[in-house]
């Protein structure tokens, strides 16, 4: 029997588990097979506190990693599989085994949408990226293209701007998805181009992006296009599929009911799993902060004598 057991690994899920340890609770961290989320898939990492000269995603999750386990927390390294959400104690199962927690935290966070296309999956985090906000630094006095035709796509390259030299949207139909006043905001930007009916086919280079092939929608007729780098803004898929009765919004994201509780009792939710507006690795460990602090509370409102 677990006080907490946290669904995922990332910045949310292990901020969560150094709260709850560090609160004197027993706590279950089901990492996931592929455990420490989206970092893991980064190079260096700039805008994450504590790092003046920055530090590679992966050595930031090895080191949050190993200050939740230096406070006790316990890791399994398997998938989540399915979970009895109706009533505390919950019931867990990830691999061949089950497990039973008071408080369950979801921090399973979100998938980015890739475009799924040749060169792309091996050049993530050496020109393809799928976050201005962390990369846009390294792109300096660059040209690089934004994938995509919604308001994220259109975030995406006004944040590019303020390093890049050309930023250029590609989409492949003739008209965007985003609303009026972001699509407004960046025709505004001198820096920007528009590039429709276009579809991305392969990303090419031998290491780093050197550019990309296009195919036309309409005609069908097919180029390439030199360039610097690609930033993917076609969306992100939440992980939440998994957790039947969780409420979710439309696109999936769970609904937050007061700070970080779901509609369940006693399971409450953290990071890019319902945070659609941030999806930063600092702001998911806040939401894992919050979420352990509203679980710790939670046990104690029930008079839950703590597991050893």
């Amino acid at each position: 029997m677990y006080d907490v057991i946290v669904l995922g690994s990332g910045p949310a899920g292990l901020t969560a588990a150094i709260y709850t340890t560090r609160a004197s609770l027993k706590t279950l961290v089901i990492a996931g097979e592929k455990w420490g989320g989206q970092l893991m898939l980064t190079t260096e990492v700039e805008n994450f506190p504590g790092f003046p000269e920055g530090i590679m995603g992966p050595d930031l999750m090895a080191n949050m990693r190993k200050q939740a386990e230096h406070h006790g927390a316990e890791f399994v390294d398997v998938n989540f599989s399915s979970g009895d959400f109706s009533a505390s104690p919950f019931t867990i199962q990830a691999g061949e085994k089950s497990y039973q927690g008071k408080a369950i935290i979801i921090a399973t966070g979100a998938d980015t949408k890739w475009l799924g296309v040749p060169g792309e999956k091996e050049k993530i985090g050496r020109g393809v990226s799928s976050c201005a906000p962390c990369d846009a630094p390294f792109f300096k006095n660059k040209n690089v293209i934004v994938a995509g035709g919604g308001d994220s796509a259109m975030e995406e390259a006004i944040v590019l701007t303020r390093f890049a030299q050309s930023v250029t949207i590609v989409h492949r139909r003739d008209e965007f998805r985003a609303s009026k006043i972001m699509i407004d905001k960046a025709k505004a930007n001198p820096k920007i181009a528009f590039m429709m009916n276009s579809q991305i086919t392969e990303i090419l280079g031998d290491v780093t992006v050197t550019g990309i092939k296009l195919k036309n929608t309409i005609t069908g007729e097919e180029k390439e296009l030199p360039i610097d780098g690609i930033f993917v803004a076609i969306g992100h898929t939440p992980n939440s599929k998994v957790f039947p009765g969780i409420d979710v919004d439309e696109k999936g994201f769970i609904i937050v009911h007061e700070h970080t509780k779901t509609n369940k009792e006693g399971v409450f939710v953290a990071g890019d799993v319902h945070d659609r507006q941030y999806m930063q690795a600092i702001t998911a460990a806040g939401f894992g902060c919050a979420s352990a602090l509203e679980a710790e509370r939670w046990l104690e409102a029930q008079n839950n004598p703590v597991a050893k």
